[in-house]
């Protein structure tokens, strides 16, 4: 599996295969510490070892004729934390290294730090030696790897487009194909006097074959802006890339636009959190990656006046749906376990209104009434 991995990025990278598989080998056959760290990644919520992976892969995987739920999405994101390389093509071999681990999940898609390939580099290398225009030298290595695993990767990096350089996000598709790209809005000082232009004030909404994604880049967190925008947009799933961890912040951000975020950082916890603000997966201590699933096929709800329906519904539909109350927030989530069964058909059957229509409603009855 290493060996496989590690073809890929140097098909792309120019360096002596041979010199560096045996160096790989003999470090992994010699250390007792990276063995034990493999063994115990992916022991957080979510997720299991790597001595389960096996096992956990056929039973989670998407093979024909296995039940998932209706829009059950696959996430994998990881930490780069304690990962260290004196240069590009030596930060990507160990992120390869490290992304191995959930393999056998299946992922439908892949996450990665905030420009990762040059994080741990001093001095990087100028703007003009690294960026590139997808698909450029980074980018075409992890097209390969999503064409060979079939999933979607996020593959932060600087890019070029037009003379000017970006801080970008460039989601690749599941036969290597750039879906598209994001461009960090917001850029620290630094970077912009490193010659960085800050993106479009418009993020955008990538499509998808399980939903509509959206991306944030580390100081953009700062901001309420495109994080609005997204959920305006539609999106389901925000991939936050980042040089920091966020904390808390990225929990609530989750809950307060109504989508699942999920964070890749260079350091300490990345984490993927439901639209509710609760953590499906975390890295932590013991683990530097997680994979876990998500259902994109629920609906979050005001619980006054809804929850006056949700007895009909039950005895409807049973152990088909599942409603979660959230009784001090009062929002409540109605959510189908079954591949028959879409909330779409429950909200109109049931005249319900998601939170988003329920506040809209309200604002346009309090402008009215408003002197």
């Amino acid at each position: 599996m290493y060996g496989r991995l590690f073809t890929v990025h140097l098909r792309f990278s120019g360096l002596n295969r041979l010199s560096l598989k045996e160096d790989f080998v003999e470090k992994n056959n010699t250390s007792r510490r990276r063995f034990l760290s493999a063994a115990t990644a992916g022991m957080s919520t979510g997720a299991v070892s790597p001595f389960e992976a096996g096992a956990a892969g056929r039973e989670a995987g998407r093979s024909a004729g296995e039940p998932r739920l209706p829009r059950e999405v696959w996430i994998a994101t990881l930490t780069q934390e304690r990962l260290e390389a004196d240069t590009a093509d030596g930060m990507i071999g160990q992120i390869f290294e490290r992304m191995s681990g959930f393999e056998s999940y299946r992922p439908d898609i892949v996450c990665l730090p905030e420009v990762f390939p040059y994080a741990a580099m001093n001095p990087r290398p100028s703007l003009d030696e690294c960026a590139e225009t997808p698909p450029g030298p980074v980018t075409k290595i992890f097209a390969e790897y999503a064409l060979g695993h079939k999933c979607y990767v996020v593959c932060p990096t600087y890019t070029r487009f037009g003379g000017k350089f970006y801080n970008s996000s460039v989601l690749i598709g599941r036969n290597g194909e750039i879906v598209g790209v994001y461009h960090k809005i917001h850029l620290t000082r630094g970077e912009i006097e490193r010659g960085l232009t800050p993106g479009p004030l418009e993020p955008p909404v990538m499509e998808t074959d399980f939903g509509k994604v959206g991306f944030q880049i580390c100081y953009d967190i700062e901001w309420d802006d495109g994080w609005r925008k997204l959920s305006q947009a539609g999106a389901e799933i925000v991939v936050w890339s980042s040089a920091f961890a966020g904390g808390r912040r990225v929990n609530s951000l989750a809950s307060r636009n109504r989508y699942c975020i999920v964070s890749s950082v260079r350091k300490d916890t990345a984490k993927i959190c439901d639209v509710t603000e609760e953590e499906v997966a975390t890295t932590g201590r013991w683990n530097r990656w997680v994979c876990a699933p998500v259902n994109l096929e629920k609906v979050f709800l005001h619980t006054w006046p809804h929850i006056r329906r949700f007895g009909e519904i039950l005895e409807e539909y049973g152990r088909d749906v599942h409603i979660t109350n959230f009784h001090e927030e009062e929002w409540s989530i109605i959510e189908s376990r079954s591949p028959d069964v879409r909330v779409a058909d429950i909200m109109k059957k049931y005249e319900l209104e998601t939170m988003n229509e329920h506040l809209h409603a309200a604002e346009i009855a309090q402008n009215r009434a408003r002197p």
